[in-house]
């Protein structure tokens, strides 16, 4: 015995329960959501300028010891390397020369300062003191920046000033708080002055560089929200290049990671897969990529009626997976057919029976 076809209208599909059964239709609702996702992109984990650091010799000499290796944690101040300098020597002989003679010029200074009050020297005499000694004044502070400079602590250069005992040791610290990157150098090295020791990066803040599309730059906007695949952590665009590689036609956007902890850890260089997503201002809802029905370039869903099914047009504004993002007319508490919507299709376009 022949089935009976349903009855078609424009927009409806009449049929019975048995026959959806026997279609293999099966009902669903449609998840609201206030995100879609944009596009999926590459990307790469870089460290921000700001927070990297080559630490280098700041005087010439040999190096005596190189005390972190490439992944160890560092606090500011602390000795990375040791070298030993002769030109330090000079540094602090030239240092103790000056305060020697600002000591002779401060006993001048006061002796006369004296004089000049009960008026026993004239107030040129006086004049040519004073500047005399501000010039000692200002010598040693730079003698004193200079050993600064080259890395000497103010506690080293205090205690250089009352033992008046030089040494050639000089010590390199970390200029951050951070995680030593890379090491350039060698113990046993001779090396010039501003030689590259170690590469220093404070990881608490990193950047993504994902490479975007130039085709498809029109639909990113700064403060878009990035998801990190197969990951917790996300991050927010907050620059949009201005020049196309031209090797793959795409264009930088950095995304600043969120605070990062140990369920999401991302390295500088690490490439990975990222999702941009916008906030939708408007319904949207989130169905299997199952319950969508194409015809003639444009996408239907089949919404459930006591009589069979409505058939609704939507489009269709971001994908996820075997996920669709649409807008439409339908709401969160709507059924609808989450598959079968081809022998669905088929009905309403009277290619089929409702069995």
């Amino acid at each position: 015995m022949l089935a009976c076809p349903p009855v078609l209208a424009e927009n409806s599909i009449q049929i019975s329960p048995e026959n959806i059964a026997n279609l293999g239709v099966i009902l669903g609702k449609p998840e609201q959501v206030k995100q879609i996702p944009v596009l999926s992109a590459p990307a790469k984990v870089v460290v921000p300028p700001t927070q990297e650091y080559i630490v280098s010799a700041s005087q010439f000499g040999v190096i005596d010891k190189m005390n972190v290796a490439i992944g160890d944690k560092v606090v500011k101040g602390q000795v990375l390397a040791q070298l030993n300098s002769p030109d330090l020597l000079t540094l602090q002989r030239e240092y103790l020369k000056a305060v020697s003679a600002l000591q002779l010029s401060s006993a001048t200074f006061q002796r006369d300062k004296k004089l000049v009050e009960e008026g026993v020297i004239a107030d040129r005499r006086w004049q040519e003191t004073r500047i005399q000694h501000n010039s000692f004044v200002s010598e040693v502070n730079e003698h004193k920046q200079l050993l600064e400079i080259s890395g000497m602590t103010d506690s080293e250069i205090t205690h250089l000033a009352k033992t008046h005992r030089l040494t050639r040791q000089l010590n390199v610290r970390a200029p951050i708080v951070g995680v030593v990157m890379e090491r350039l150098a060698v113990a046993g090295t001779r090396i010039d002055m501003m030689a590259p020791l170690y590469r220093i990066a404070n990881l608490d803040q990193l950047w993504l560089e994902i490479a975007i599309p130039q085709e498809r730059m029109d639909s990113i906007k700064i403060g878009d929200r990035v998801v990190v695949e197969n990951s917790n952590a996300s991050a927010k665009i907050t620059l949009l290049g201005q020049s196309v590689n031209p090797d793959n036609q795409t264009i930088v956007a950095r995304a600043v990671l969120e605070l990062l902890h140990e369920n999401a850890p991302l390295r500088p260089g690490q490439r990975l897969n990222t999702r941009i997503i916008q906030a939708s201002d408007k319904a949207v809802f989130k169905i299997p990529n199952t319950a969508i029905a194409q015809n003639e370039g444009k996408a239907y869903i089949f919404i459930r009626k006591p009589q069979g099914f409505l058939v609704t047009p939507i489009t269709v504004v971001g994908k996820q997976d075997d996920q669709s993002i649409v807008s439409g007319e339908l709401t969160a508490d709507q059924e609808i057919a989450v598959k079968g919507a081809v022998a669905l299709k088929a009905n309403w376009l009277g290619l089929g029976s409702d069995e």
